[in-house]
Formats: structure tokens, sequence, C-alpha cells
């Protein structure tokens, strides 16, 4: 390398480190991720946890600083949301933050020229609508299965408090998601009415001494509306009526990395409950296995023996077993089937459709294929199912018991519970197998997100796992049981299940807080463009010529 490329390359290494505030913004961006989520939890602070970063947003010098600031907080946030994942794709963890870190740059836009003060009255009705929206851009961006899909989306921070919840059944978690933005908009512009220079260096107290107190009457106001909100229909809405009531059993071997074994403890596991003939004083209606927990393909000849053994657990049990293979399926590749298994053979399959970026295929294998090598990335990819469908399981009492089956990732996307919701589910069952993540908080918040998706569609939720987190939620997304990390054995629950035909407001009206988000975003976006370039009127800036400016936090000359 010569002397300049070295200069070069030397500069462009110490670049980040002449903006300490970015690296502010990095921590602003991912201090929250690692707060609110599964351990430890701290659900609470994200009515107030964007602050620090929004700040940092409005005290940019320039739009180009905004967005500059936006990105490295993205990053942060999703490195943060994904460290657990450091494993599966290595140094690909730095990779994916630094590159798609740039979703959350309209976010920091849309923060600096709404809540910059001093601020009018037509800024502050137009901040609550639209910095939210943008907020909604990365979620909405993220929820394509190639990106990662919607994991540790803002509103699923919620997962404790049903009453929060309850704006899941009106909007989804998109919905949650904005009433978080909305209390943090709300309290910036508090910050901004009482103490202006913490979010611009050069504006003065007495450049909104006069709106200081309406300013603050109308965030605080705002603040007490968001926060009431969930409560308030949490009060207002009454759960679907009971149509049944079901008892379900999952079985929890707690075996790592055994194929064989894994599937000697499931079973183990359900004849100690078939020799017991009751548990926790009932008797069960539906058992669930975790995710690959058989490691054969169990339509060939060569499994005929374990069917039959399934089918004699099934029959000693009265109940039927929902059993998950992980196999290679001659003529069509690797795939991952939820099996139903009853008394007289194999009722129904469902083919995982959501795949595990980088753990179960590599997204662009191509140009990605060497993250193989440096970590544990799947080797190939596996084969995706066409869909969510219903697998249908009979009850103690001989009748159908229609449930909405999903497969581990899955339980990420708002839409596949929706899909089984339609179908007329009126329970929804998931398969996991998180083993290899164990000890880190990344089981503990896919087990979270049975939460969100019970609220969503008014149906209890159940989730089966290999080694935990196992746990049930009633159709509200109040936590009925919970066997962590740690656990062995078998959980059961009884459930209350809605009528097939029951419908929530979200189930009904779909995705439509997310898409409005996005038309706002949108909008918003040729506004501004439409007045940089004069269309609109409102222009600035000195005709024909350049204005020196520097970054108030660095006291570096900002490039034009």
């Amino acid at each position: 390398m010569t002397h300049n490329g070295i200069v070069k390359l030397r500069r462009a290494l110490l670049r980040p480190f002449r903006y300490p505030v970015r690296w502010l913004s990095f921590l602003a961006g991912g201090v929250p991720a690692i707060l609110l989520f599964p351990a430890p939890s701290l659900s609470y602070l994200a009515w107030v946890a964007l602050v620090p970063g929004m700040a940092l947003f409005t005290r940019a010098a320039t739009t180009r600083e905004a967005v500059a600031r936006g990105w490295w907080f993205g990053a942060g946030y999703l490195i943060a949301m994904l460290s657990w994942m450091l494993p599966e794709i290595g140094p690909g963890l730095v990779l994916l933050g630094a590159v798609f870190g740039g979703m959350w740059a309209p976010f920091a836009i849309a923060v600096r020229r709404l809540l910059r003060p001093p601020v009018s009255w037509p800024r502050v009705a137009v901040a609550f609508v639209v910095v939210p929206g943008c907020w909604l851009i990365p979620e909405w961006m993220r929820s394509y299965q190639g990106l990662g899909g919607p994991w540790a989306l803002y509103g699923a921070s919620q997962w404790q408090h049903p009453a929060v919840l309850a704006l899941a059944a009106v909007g989804g978690v998109w919905l949650v998601s904005v009433a978080l933005v909305m209390a943090n908009v709300a309290i910036v512009l508090v910050v901004g009415a009482f103490f202006p220079a913490a979010l611009a260096a050069d504006v003065a107290a007495a450049d909104v001494a006069a709106r200081r107190i309406p300013l603050a009457a109308a965030g605080t106001a705002a603040l007490v509306v968001v926060a009431v909100a969930g409560p308030l229909a949490f009060a207002l809405t009454r759960p679907f009526p009971a149509a049944r009531q079901v008892t379900i059993a999952m079985v929890q071997p707690g075996v790592i990395n055994n194929d064989a074994l894994r599937t000697t403890a499931s079973e183990a596991l359900t004849a100690q409950l078939s020799r017991a003939g009751t548990l926790g004083g009932s008797k069960p209606d539906l058992i669930v296995w975790g995710e690959s927990s058989i490691a054969r393909d169990l339509t060939l000849p060569a499994s005929a023996g374990l069917l039959r053994r399934i089918e004699a657990l099934s029959a000693e049990d009265g109940a039927d077993i929902l059993v998950s293979q992980d196999a290679t399926v001659p003529g069509k590749g690797h795939e991952k089937w939820a099996v139903l298994v009853g008394s007289s053979g194999i009722k129904g399959i469902y083919i995982k459709t959501r795949l595990v970026p980088f753990g179960e295929y590599i997204p662009f294998r191509q140009q990605l294929g060497w993250l193989t090598k440096v970590s544990k990335a799947a080797g190939s990819n596996m084969v995706p199912g066409t869909g969510a469908h219903l697998l249908t399981a009979t009850d103690r009492a001989g009748r159908p018991l229609p449930i909405g089956v999903l497969v581990c990732f899955e339980s990420a996307f708002p839409d596949m519970s929706r899909v089984t919701a339609d179908q007329g589910a009126q329970l929804i069952v998931y398969q996991s197998a998180t083993s290899t993540f164990q000890g880190t908080w990344g089981p503990d918040q896919h087990a979270s997100l049975g939460a969100l998706r019970a609220a969503e569609t008014g149906r209890p939720a159940v989730q089966a796992a290999l080694t935990g987190d196992s746990a049930a939620f009633d159709a509200r997304g109040r936590q009925l049981a919970w066997l962590d990390q740690s656990g062995r054995g078998v959980v059961t629950v009884r459930l209350s299940l809605p009528a097939a035909t029951a419908r929530t407001f979200y189930d009904q009206a779909g995705d439509y807080v997310m898409w409005a988000g996005v038309a706002v975003a949108a909008l918003a976006a040729l506004v501004m463009l439409g007045r940089r370039r004069g269309f609109l009127g409102g222009s600035a800036g000195i005709s024909n010529g350049r204005e020196a400016e520097y970054d108030a936090d660095t006291g570096q000359p900002v490039p034009s």
C-alpha cells in the first residue's frame, strides 16, 4: 500500500473519533435496546428512553449531521438488540448495524426539523404525527424476513403489561410503538419549553419564554392522554366470551445438542404424564413438544417404529400430540415440520414458512456465504413452506380443536398469527428451539412475543420449547405459565378459548397503523423536499452562495 493509501486509511479509521457525539448517539440507541427487553426488561423506561437520542438529533447543526447521528443511533439499536446472535453471525452483526442503521435517519430528521426550539404550534401538531410515523419506517422495513424480521419492535417491550397491550387489539404492536414514541415526543416538548439549551445550543431561554407554559402544558397533556390510552382501552373492551375450555400440556425436555436424546426425553416426559393419568388436576386435550424434537421424517417407513410409539402415547393420554421434525425430506430438501399425531396416525402437517436469517438460511448467500467460515451461520439453506394453515386436533370430548401452529421465529410476525385467526383457529401454538442461544436473553424475548400475538388476535397463545422458555398467555396477553431456560418437565395450563369467528379490531382492519405511518412519513419527506426546492415556498439559505456552519457539539466545520 502506498503512503497516500495509508494516510487515507488512517483518516477513514480515525474519522468517527473526531465526532464523539456520534458515539453518544450509538449509545443512545443501544442502551434502551438492552434495558427494555428481557432481561432486564425495564419496560417502563420505554416511555422516556428515546429522549436522550432525540436531544442529540435536535442539537445537530444541520440535517446532514442529524442523518449521521440517526444512523449511529440505529446501528447501536440493531447491534444491541441482536447481540445474542453474535455466535451465529459473528462480525456480520457489526456489518448489519453499519448498513441498516440508516433506516433510523428519517426519524432523526423529523425530530430535528419539528422539535428543535423554538417550536411553533403547527410544528407541535405535526410532530405528534410525523415523528411516530418516521419511527415506524425501520420497524416496517425490518418486517421483511430478509432484513431480520420484526424483532424487538419498540412496542414489544410492553409484553408484561396487558393494560398497555389492549392497544395491540386495536392497532397491533405498531399502535403500542406509536403510543410510546408519542410519549417521548411529549417529554421532549416539555424539556424544550423549560430548558431549550438542552435541545439547541444556539437558542436562549428568552426565545421560548412567551410559549413556555403553553408548550409545557401541551406536552404534559399529550403525555397523560397517551399514557391512559391503553388502560382506557383495556377497561372499555371485554374479552371474547369463552366458547370452550381446554388443557394444554407443554413438554420441555431440556436437552441441548443430541438429536436422539431430545426425542427420548420428550417421550419419557409424555409417558410420565400417561402413567400419572392427570397433571395439575386435569387431563390434557393437547400435548405439545418443542421444535426439532424429532430428527427423522415420520412419513418414511424407517421411522414407523417411532411413529407407533407416539401413537401409543397419544392413546394412553387420550390426547393428540403435536411434535416437530427437523429432517431432510427425500426429493425436497431440509425442512421443519409441525406434525400432529393421534392414536391412529398423522392427522396434519405444517411446514415452517418464515426461516431464520443466517440461522436457517443466508440471505444473498452468493455474496455473504463467507460468514460460514467465521461464524455458525447456516451451512445450507432450508426449504420454506407455503404459508400458515390450520391443523385440527381432537379434544378429550371428541370435538374438533382448530389450532394455528407456527414454528419458532414465526412468532415475531403479526401477520402469520392473524392469518390463522382468520382461518378459524381458537388457539395459537408455537414450537420453539433456541438452545443455540442458551444463557442469553434471546429465548426470553422470543417467548415474550406470545403475549403480543395473543393480545392482537384475542386468542390464547402457548409456546413449547426444547430448552426454554415455554410459556402460555391468555387472550389478553396475561402470562399464565413460564418455564425458563433452567427448567425441565411438563407445564400444563387451562385456557378459555373464544369462538372460531371472533375477531379483534386489529384482526379485521389489518396493519393500518403501520401503513398510515409510512404514508405520513412519505408525505412529510415530499413536503420537506418541496420546501428545499422552493416549490412550496419558505426556502432558506443565501442565494447563489454558501454559509459556513459549525456543529454545536463538536465545534467542527460542517461540510455544505
